[in-house]
């Protein structure tokens, strides 16, 4: 039976930078993966916006690092990731958003963030063509930025690999060992595994693979669909968040919807449904081009004759508050959570990987407790984040 130190479940936006963060200081590390390779599951459905301008501190702290990281890729490491640093921009069409943001602002300023309320002349120039009508302004956070999860993961996963973190892929783990209230190897489909860590980083399916364990945690994934357009001339910067709610009795409401212009000139784009549509279906509609189209070209008229490369459709593994789920369980030594990423995986991923070895290497600083406590299993989950 081959031991490793740790062994991580799941390939994906947080697995892979994991690896990364344990193989760098020198822990044994195996990977495993159900799927064929790297960041098949989640990861490679995700559009890649990075914000550190959460309500939650323990997000803002774990994003903050990851921006960081992200920005200084290219230098330390040489893979153009697709890193842009334009920012993020949510606007305002009612006096209550034009508060919500204002209030929020207070309180992101207090953690130390670089962001501003704005009214709609700075708008309209950082969103050249925008809609004037009822525009009362918008927040701006000029260090957010956005990046390839696909290029980034594969970035990780050679690094990783240069490290001497193993990867097994198309193997699936079925039972979870344990000895005396500890963790103590894993079998797959393929083979068995002795450890002393298990992390779970499962993503959709971390669910399934805590109760290997009897672990429940609250997680329930729910649809959202996303697409791409073909590449045009550079003309907007930050992901652009309108949060209003719509009625569309046709083709369906939604709440919030966003999107941005990437490195190559695409115009990527996604929306929350409403009500959530949960469970793991991973079709993609006929419905949501026509019902994101009428919004973007509503907020944005010049994207009218935009054309659409493709659609597709993932899952956000949802908690009751949005906030992640990160940590030890109880009456179970070895065993750690990297669940419940509530979409925003791809964002929270090098931070948190860096997190997850400090706490197998029982090396936690004074932030890392406090980030440990907020995302706790064993926390209220009544306390939803303020636009989560």
């Amino acid at each position: 039976m081959t031991n490793y130190d740790v062994i991580i479940i799941g390939a994906g936006s947080i697995g892979v930078p994991t690896a990364l963060a344990l193989a760098q200081n020198g822990i044994k590390i195996l990977v495993l993966d159900l799927l064929p390779s790297i960041g098949q599951g989640e990861s490679k459905k995700a559009i890649g916006g990075v914000r550190k301008t959460h309500t939650q501190r323990a997000k803002i702290w774990l994003c903050q690092r990851s921006i960081e990281i992200f920005s200084s890729w290219k230098e330390e490491y040489g893979d153009d990731i697709g890193w842009l640093q334009n920012g993020y921009c949510f606007v305002a069409y009612t006096p209550e958003h034009e508060k919500l943001f204002k209030d929020n602002i207070k309180l992101q300023k207090s953690y130390g963030l670089n962001i501003n309320y704005h009214g709609p002349e700075k708008i309209k120039e950082l969103i050249p063509g925008i809609n004037e009508d009822g525009l009362l302004g918008g927040t701006f956070s000029p260090e957010d930025g956005n990046a390839s999860p696909l290029l980034f993961a594969n970035a990780c996963y050679r690094q990783a690999m240069k490290y001497g973190a193993n990867f097994h892929f198309n193997e699936k783990v079925i039972k979870i060992l344990t000895e005396n209230g500890k963790i103590s190897g894993v079998q797959t489909n393929k083979s068995t595994y002795s450890t002393k860590f298990i992390i779970n980083v499962a993503g959709a399916h971390a669910k399934e693979v805590a109760q290997l364990v009897n672990v429940d945690v609250p997680i329930n994934p729910t649809s959202h669909e996303a697409g791409i357009s073909e590449p045009v001339k550079h003309f907007i910067k930050p992901m652009v968040v309108d949060i209003r709610p719509s009625e569309d009795k046709k083709f369906g409401n939604s709440k919030n919807y966003y999107f941005y212009q990437n490195n190559e000139g695409q115009i990527v784009f996604c929306l929350t449904p409403n009500p959530p549509i949960y469970g793991h279906d991973r079709k993609e509609t006929s419905l949501y081009l026509p019902q994101i189209a009428k919004r973007l070209i509503s907020l944005l008229p010049r994207l009218k004759n935009l054309k659409i490369r493709r659609t597709w459709r993932g899952l956000y593994p949802d908690t009751p508050d949005g906030a992640p789920i990160v940590g030890k369980v109880k009456n179970l030594e070895g065993y750690i959570n990297a669940v419940g990423m509530c979409g925003q995986g791809f964002m929270l991923g090098p931070g948190l990987g860096e997190l997850i070895y400090r706490i197998v290497n029982n090396s936690l600083t004074s932030n890392d407790e406090i980030i440990l406590k907020e995302l706790s299993l064993y926390r209220d989950f009544g306390q939803v984040e303020m636009l989560k």
